[in-house]
């Protein structure tokens, strides 16, 4: 059965998804750090889930290397290629935005790549595909390391991997070059999915996150709210830099400390504020959210002649129609679509069937009767 307190952490993907609306339908300008924050959310919140999951098969009495990696990567299948695929069905049979020539591109996984290597946006509906191929290539690389390599050294990987992205961003200073693979090549996420893979990996020792992330997370979180406020000067200022750097790396700790806090269950007001179950059910559909919102947005501006509020630009307008438009379809295709398919996870159990406490323990992740559902730990 799911964990019960990870409930609160659907709540964090609500809220990672709706300031990524915020940012593509509202925000002045079409851009806010807001949308930058709940990418980076998602980032924590996926290397959090996906290693505890790992970690948790590794540690069970059956495990075994071959068959749990099988699995792994056939309930990713599952989860994440339908809706993905045809979303890249429809845009290639509609060619929307001529974005048909780039296909092949995100059909593997690469968007990341191919907005960098051409340092611009085109095609622009397909553009948040950046941060879904950065998840994919995570999937297919981490397994590999949780499973296979010494288990007493995962802890220590996983801080090297962070060591190595944050160092990875100190280059572009040097290179004094603005370009989008700064941000979009893998080594720019590694840190914040590190972050939540660490939390995992010191959770899977019985230990949490340290006494000083408890207490500091919110004067950090104070100093990068100051920092995105304060005026970036004119391009190639001294300021430049810097800013750019502690918008990256100070939101790390803060949302580590949260998820952290979530994954244990928050109590009081908080806690119930938590569990509202609109934030809950917009955090189970928030992967058909994040998925759509663009595209369902393309739509909208065509049809604009035909819509009596403006949604060409930013603005009210387009967070409502286009908003709404995406939670309907994010619902259906929950509801009608990607529920029904996540039900064939039950064939692919992390172990194999056994008897006495293997059996149990094959039930816990993921073998067994339908009714032991892992969504909210492996929703991602």
């Amino acid at each position: 059965m799911a964990k019960a307190r990870d409930i609160q952490l659907d709540t964090l993907r609500a809220v990672a998804v709706t300031l990524v609306l915020y940012a593509h339908f509202l925000a002045p300008g079409g851009s806010s750090f807001l949308g930058h924050l709940g990418v980076r959310l998602f980032f924590v919140l996926s290397g959090f889930l996906i290693t505890r999951l790992l970690l948790e098969a590794r540690d069970a009495a059956q495990f075994e290397a071959g068959p749990a990696l099988q699995s792994f990567y056939a309930r990713r299948v599952i989860r994440i290629f339908p809706p993905y695929f045809a979303v890249l069905g429809l845009v290639w049979f509609t060619d929307l935005e001529q974005a048909r020539s780039s296909l092949a591109w995100h059909a593997l996984y690469l968007s990341n790549f191919w907005y960098a290597q051409r340092n611009d946006w085109t095609p622009w509906l397909l553009c948040h595909f950046w941060s879904l191929s950065i998840e994919e290539q995570f999937y297919l690389a981490w397994p590999l390391i949780v499973l296979l390599a010494p288990r007493k050294r995962i802890e220590a990987i996983t801080i090297g991997i962070i060591c190595f992205s944050l160092a990875y961003r100190f280059y572009w200073p040097i290179a004094a070059d603005p370009a989008l693979a700064r941000d979009l090549l893998p080594p720019a996420s590694m840190d914040a999915l590190g972050c939540g893979a660490l939390l995992a990996a010191r959770r899977a020792r019985g230990a949490d996150v340290p006494r000083w992330m408890r207490l500091g997370w919110p004067a950090l979180a104070a100093v990068f709210l100051l920092v995105v406020w304060s005026d970036p000067g004119p391009a190639d200022s001294t300021w430049e830099w810097p800013r750019w750097l502690l918008v990256q790396v100070l939101p790390l700790v803060p949302l580590t400390a949260i998820v952290a806090a979530c994954s244990n269950g928050l109590g009081g007001r908080l806690g119930k504020l938590a569990e509202l179950p609109p934030l809950l059910s917009l955090g189970r559909i928030s992967y058909g959210v994040y998925l759509y919102h663009p595209i369902l947005l393309a739509y909208a501006v065509k049809a604009q002649p035909w819509i009596p509020l403006n949604v060409s630009e930013q603005g009210p307008g387009r967070f409502l129609v286009a908003g709404t438009a995406t939670l309907v379809v994010a619902s259906l295709s929950w509801v009608l679509f990607e529920r029904p398919l996540n039900g064939l996870k039950r064939y692919f159990p992390y172990m194999a069937l056994s008897r006495g406490r293997g059996a149990s323990e094959t039930r816990r992740f993921g073998g067994g009767a339908p009714a032991l559902d892992l969504r909210p730990t492996d929703r991602s």
